[in-house]
């Protein structure tokens, strides 16, 4: 999820439009944090992709200390 999609909730705008200064001091928050921190670019199926990788090299390791 992106901060486009976030709604203020002290004036009902996106913030991604900053019309009030609580969201243009959220918008500002959130780009310097990297909303998400650094999955922020990657899409759902990316992400599911990435944690069957990681289920299966857990399952692999399992496996070859049993």
């Amino acid at each position: 999820m992106t901060y486009d999609r976030l709604v203020c909730a002290n004036c009902a705008a996106p913030v991604s439009e900053g019309r009030c200064p609580v969201c243009r001091a959220n918008r500002e928050r959130l780009q310097q944090e990297g909303f998400l921190g650094g999955l922020n670019g990657l899409n759902p199926m990316a992400l599911i992709a990435l944690l069957a990788v990681l289920i299966a090299a857990v399952a692999l390791l399992a496996h070859q200390t049993a």
